[in-house]
């Protein structure tokens, strides 16, 4: 698959939580990150997402934050 977003962190999904309508990706990365995706039911459902899946977290966003305290 070919897509145009740059952001793509490669990694396994080791959690799917479903809810009613959304459910919740947590995908571990290479260096142990965690990255967590919401995501409909129906995606889970189409994608065929199952714990263990090879997988590609792909972000696509406008704008990116920096916080310090």
């Amino acid at each position: 698959m070919r897509i145009s977003a740059r952001n793509q962190l490669p990694g396994t999904v080791i959690s799917i939580e479903p809810g009613a309508v959304m459910s919740v990706v947590t995908i571990r990365l290479a260096g142990g990150e965690e990255v967590v995706a919401v995501i409909t039911r129906d995606s889970v459902g189409s994608l065929g997402l199952a714990v263990g899946d090879s997988v590609s977290a792909v972000i696509k966003s406008t704008a990116v934050m920096v916080a310090k305290d």
